[in-house]
């Protein structure tokens, strides 16, 4: 019944896809924003929630800037979604690329993990405050560990907390490696002094005991086996930063496809199947409508761009 209801009313939209709809993906498959898109997919067709084909695309390359390209080769067309990232603002910022967020179609915000900070299990580093104050005393005195770039999300998430907290942001002694897990690898080693990732990349290590999460930066605590971290708010540091995955469509598309999408969409949320995805890889659901999008888009963009000015790794 619920499948019937909900076709019935994206059917009744002033526009509806008429042939295969495509997301593409601006990474190699097997990743978050491959797992996500490839989410979306499932249930967009086990729900009809669209009635034509649904198919997935990976265009990998330019930290989702090639992606991004295809998808306005494609401009006006609402056949046509991309998942993206805080990525598609501050590639725009740092001029990796030449398409910035009014060169799209903000379309939904779907999902996101919360930055936190990892160290060894026998690091003299208890909490976030810990961490804080040392670096207040002493920017450079403690390594951390980032993947997988200066000016992404995770190094975002760390910089925003620690300016929050006053430390001079731009003598940090950060350290980037090639993904997530390559900076767990080299925490555990002793390499740096600690990290800053997402908990999907962190939790098998800390369930083990040889790592410790000491706090996270959510806007308030999380659940499950996030339940007992504290975040930076509850530590007197004002910020919260998410790295949030979300859909795009190209630019110059009509007010009825983007009302299409948001039928569709905000339908896709609300599904059993959906809340399970979000839960089995530790992704808060922050579903946003396109409108709403576009106000955080917008917002993001200003706040991101002061901070990489700040660090001169904007221009």
């Amino acid at each position: 019944m619920f499948a019937m209801l909900v076709a019935a009313g994206v059917s009744a939209q002033a526009w509806k896809p008429e042939k295969p709809v495509e997301i593409i993906i601006g990474t190699s498959a097997g990743g978050p924003q491959d797992r996500m898109g490839r989410a979306v997919q499932r249930i967009l067709q086990e729900r009809k929630l669209v009635l034509t084909p649904v198919n997935v695309t990976n265009k990998a390359g330019g930290g989702g800037a090639v992606a991004l390209n295809f998808l306005n080769q494609h401009a006006g067309d609402g056949h046509y979604l991309a998942v993206n990232a805080l990525s598609t603002l501050t590639n725009h910022i740092t001029a990796k690329s030449t398409i910035g967020p009014t060169d799209l179609t903000p379309l939904a915000m779907m999902g996101a993990e919360y930055v936190g900070i990892v160290v060894r299990a026998e690091s003299p580093l208890k909490t976030g405050r810990d961490v804080l104050d040392q670096l207040k005393k002493d920017p450079s005195s403690l390594s951390i560990a980032v993947g997988t770039a200066l000016g992404n999300a995770t190094h975002l998430s760390f910089v925003l907390a620690m300016k929050a907290g006053g430390v001079d942001i731009r003598k940090l002694k950060t350290v980037v490696f090639g993904s997530g897990g390559d900076s767990m690898t080299a925490l555990l080693g002793g390499h740096v002094d600690l990290a800053a990732s997402a908990p999907s990349a962190m939790l098998s290590q800390v369930q083990a005991g040889k790592l410790r999460l000491i706090v996270i930066g959510a806007p308030a605590r999380l659940g499950g086996e996030l339940a007992k971290i504290p975040t930076w708010k509850e530590l007197g540091v004002n910020s919260a930063f998410d790295l949030w995955r979300g859909l795009a469509g190209p630019r110059g598309m009509t007010r009825a496809q983007i009302q299409f999408w948001d039928a569709a969409l905000g339908a896709l949320v609300k599904t059993d199947e959906w809340k399970k995805e979000l839960a089995e890889n530790q992704v808060e659901n922050i579903y946003k409508n396109s409108a709403d999008t576009a106000l955080q888009w917008k917002a993001e963009y200003d706040e991101v761009k002061g901070v990489l000015l700040e660090l001169g790794l904007a221009r």
